[in-house]
Formats: C-alpha cells, structure tokens, sequence
C-alpha cells in the first residue's frame, strides 16, 4: 500500500482501511464527502444527506452481532449504513433495498467508487414489499437470511414535523414509506437463526420503538442511549439505539422487557467540544480521535 497522504494522518494517528479505487465522476449538484477510513460517500448538495444516527446504528450492530457473514439494510438511502458495515466488516456481503431511485443511483456509485461492488447489491423496492424481501433474501445468497439487519427508520408520522426542503430528504424524515413498526416486522423475516436487528430512533419515541420491536416477535437485547450535548435531556434531542433477537433465539428466562441498557454515549460537552467517549467511538470506524470528517 503507498505511503499515506499528509491529509490521512492527524497527531500520530494513521488512517485505516483499504484506498479506494475511485474513478466515478462527481456530477452537478452531488458531493463526495468523507464517511469512515479512506471510503467516501456520493450525496447531493442540497438533498438528504449521512448522519450521526446512520454511523452509530452501524458501529452498535458490528459491535454486537457475534458473527456476520451477510447483513441487510433497510431503507438504505444513500447507502451510508451499509458502507459503513460493508468497511467494518469485510468479509461480509451486504444487501440493501431503497424505495428511492435517487438515491440509489448515489449508493450505486459510492459503492463503486469504494471498490465493494462484488459484495454490496442494491435493490431498488419498498421494505415493505413481499416480493422485494424475497428478492433481499435472493441476494444475500443463503435462504437462513441475514446474521446482521440494520435500520434508520423515519422519526415521524406524516404531519407531525416539518418536511425536509428537498424531496429527495422527505422520506429520510417522514413516514412516507412505513414506520419502526414496518421495519421490525421486516427484520424479523429476514433475520437468521441467532441473527441481530440493530436500529436507531428517536429517544423521545422510545416506547414506541421498543412496542414495535415486540409486536414483530422480537426481543430487545441491548439498547444504548446518545446524547447530542452534555447535560441536555436525552428525551429532548437524542436518539436511541437498539439490538433485538428474534424471540425463538433467546432463552426462554430472557425478559425483553429488561434489555442490557447501557451507559448513555455523548458527542459533544457543554462547551461544544468533542467528548472523550464518541472520540473512542471514531477510531472504531476510521475518524481521528476528536476530528470530524469535515475537518479533514
């Protein structure tokens, strides 16, 4: 491998993972930004665009699925969450489904760009769709399912919030396309034996999600809370994230109604600084400890 770029080193510390090969050309009106270790990711400007919550909902499914040879995502927009489990786990072949056109044309060229296309297939459909699960579990090559699904659901009901200013950021927002509920359900037919759902929502919703999770036939394993700023309420402005079983593989003592709850993860102090414990989390998918990736 050549010798890193001036850009990939930040007081000691190395970029990791595979250069990607490139060569898809930017398009009017797109960015190509940093999303973990060398891998970029192709976004539009002023259109729906990766995340904090895409990141950790990857970073918290590798962390806890015990093993994972094929992972699905769900209402994979952009293909940030899948290019975030397909870099850390490489091994691993990942199948995606997307309702949007645009934006799986962008995830299309991010995975091409990233060198992954032998091993990350896009399928452009509805979740919620029989046909379109049957063709995931087609993809993912094995009729067991997935060891690892993932999922960013929207956080609010039609109406209940503004719409995003593009179209293209809508359904990322609003339940255009279903709810937590459509995605657990679609989880857990997807799932294989022993396989982990991992999610995120919103932390105010909390009951709600974990009511979906239930209602699906799944049960809450493990749950971690994060919270944007030092000492604002999580039910404020914070998410949650979740990792559910399929009931049938778990012990029968297991009470899903008592989760592991781990301690609440901060991004940023009071001050606005980085927090000591997401910088942890940054080396965990390629960041600089205290650095985002737009401070590359």
């Amino acid at each position: 491998m050549a010798e890193p770029a001036p850009t990939d080193r930040y007081r000691g510390w190395i970029r990791p993972g595979p250069v990607p090969p490139g060569g898809v050309e930017l398009e009017d009106g797109e960015t190509l930004d940093w999303l973990l270790g060398h891998w970029r990711i192709f976004q539009l400007a002023r259109g729906h665009r990766f995340s904090t919550d895409d990141v950790l909902c990857a970073w918290y499914g590798t962390s806890w699925a015990p093993r994972v040879e094929r992972a699905c995502d769900l209402g994979s927009g952009i293909g940030s969450v899948a290019l975030c489990v397909a870099w850390r786990l490489p091994a691993a072949r990942v199948v995606t489904v997307e309702a949007q056109e645009q934006s799986v044309r962008l995830a299309d060229k991010s995975v091409r760009y990233n060198g992954v296309a032998g091993r990350v297939t896009l399928v452009h459909g509805d979740l919620r769709d029989q046909t379109v699960r049957a063709r995931l579990r087609t993809a993912g090559g094995d009729a067991r399912g997935f060891d690892l699904v993932t999922g960013t659901p929207p956080y609010w009901p039609l109406g209940s919030a503004l719409p995003a200013a593009h179209p293209q950021a809508v359904p990322a927002r609003l339940e255009v396309r279903g709810d937590v509920a459509d995605y657990a359900r679609a989880a857990a037919e997807l799932l294989a034996p022993g396989g982990v759902f991992a999610c995120v929502h919103q932390a105010s919703q909390d009951a709600r999600a974990r009511r979906a999770l239930a209602d699906a036939g799944l049960v809450l394993v493990r749950t971690r809370g994060v919270c944007f700023k030092e000492g604002v309420p999580l039910e404020e402005s914070g998410i949650t994230l979740y990792c559910a079983m399929r009931r049938a593989d778990v012990p029968r003592a297991f009470d899903g109604e008592r989760p592991i709850v781990e301690p609440p993860l901060c991004v940023r102090r009071a001050d606005g600084s980085t927090h000591p414990e997401i910088a942890a989390v940054r080396l965990g998918y390629g960041f600089p400890p205290g650095v985002g990736a737009d401070q590359d």
